[in-house]
């Protein structure tokens, strides 16, 4: 069976969500995003990659990267950036707060999930938000980050329930205000399904001519190719095989993967190969011949041969690393 290249890139990447804040602001407010060292260990430990979200569920504020035009949110709508990069949530443009210390970032995150934080003066709130933090793996290989605009705002204005992000606003007011038990891991998966949600949604509005791994996968033939190899990434697969079943010529296949992936087929298998290993020597004790045919390679020393050239470290050096982080 073909697999879901999206959802198998996610799990193997290692998509985790967690350390989620309930705000209620009132006029004039103004916050900024703590740096990723700071968050990153409170979401998933070891992880190299950032994604922050902000769900309005009443009322509208603006958001946007440092530097950079800020973008108006209304309920219903959700914010994502997607590369963690430092930004800053208002309730009017222009504004900037400073910066979030360490000792901050500990007292606002001291006791269960959902923390909640108050912003602004006295009266009634002007807007509500639940915000929150995803981590996962960037290297050796995440198509999907080099894919993605830094920021994405989608979802429809007034929370419209009839569709998944207005669900999902739905359900995370429910979760922050009950305070249930098991809220904490409510919150994370519904975080991860709201990002995937986001990406989906992304991935549809795509312009036909648009190229790129998610392009590719949108390409009914690359990207059942993608999805070939990602369900059995340790067979001997060859380009003639792959046009075979996909239906097209060796040359068409190549030259169509090429222009939407970026990269030939088999050049797409190494890598992906990489990332499966990265991941099998972080998180756990297989050595490295179970590693090796896992992922479609006759020894040992091809098996480190091939990752130090796609990696750039020896498979023993990237497992250290791995494990003093």
């Amino acid at each position: 069976m073909a697999a879901d290249a999206l959802s198998d890139l996610l799990k193997t990447v290692r998509l985790t969500g967690a350390t989620f804040f309930d705000v209620v602001a009132r006029d004039p407010w103004v916050a900024e995003q703590p740096t990723r060292e700071m968050v990153l260990p409170k979401v998933l430990l070891g992880a190299e990659h950032l994604i922050s979200y902000h769900v309005v569920t009443e009322g509208r504020c603006f958001a946007g990267i440092v530097g950079e035009a800020p973008i108006a949110v209304d309920a219903g709508e959700v914010i994502v950036f997607t590369r963690g990069d430092p930004h800053v949530v208002s309730s009017n443009p222009g504004m900037r707060a400073q910066p979030v210390t360490p000792a901050e970032m500990e007292a606002a995150t001291a006791g269960p999930l959902p923390f909640f934080k108050s912003l602004g003066g006295e009266g009634p709130p002007s807007v509500k938000l639940v915000c929150g933090f995803l981590a996962c793996d960037a290297h050796p290989f995440n198509p999907l980050l080099d894919n993605l605009p830094p920021v994405i705002k989608t979802g429809r204005p007034r929370g419209d329930d009839a569709n998944w992000l207005g669900q999902f606003i739905r359900l995370a007011q429910s979760e922050t205000a009950d305070k249930r038990a098991g809220g904490e891991s409510v919150l994370a998966k519904l975080s991860e399904l709201m990002f995937i949600e986001v990406v989906r949604q992304y991935l549809e509005a795509l312009p036909r001519e648009q190229a790129g791994w998610l392009a590719g996968l949108r390409d009914p033939f690359v990207g059942k190719a993608l999805s070939m190899m990602h369900a059995s990434p340790a067979r001997n697969w060859t380009i003639e095989e792959l046009a075979k079943d996909v239906g097209l010529s060796r040359s068409v296949l190549a030259e169509r993967f090429t222009d939407l992936v970026g990269m030939p087929p088999m050049h797409y298998l190494a890598k992906w190969r990489m990332q499966i290993a990265s991941g099998l020597l972080s998180g756990g004790n297989a050595n490295m011949a179970t590693i090796a045919a896992e992922i479609g390679y006759g020894s040992e020393a091809a098996f480190s041969r091939a990752f130090k050239n796609v990696v750039g470290v020896p498979p023993s050096a990237w497992r250290r690393r791995s494990v003093a982080a």
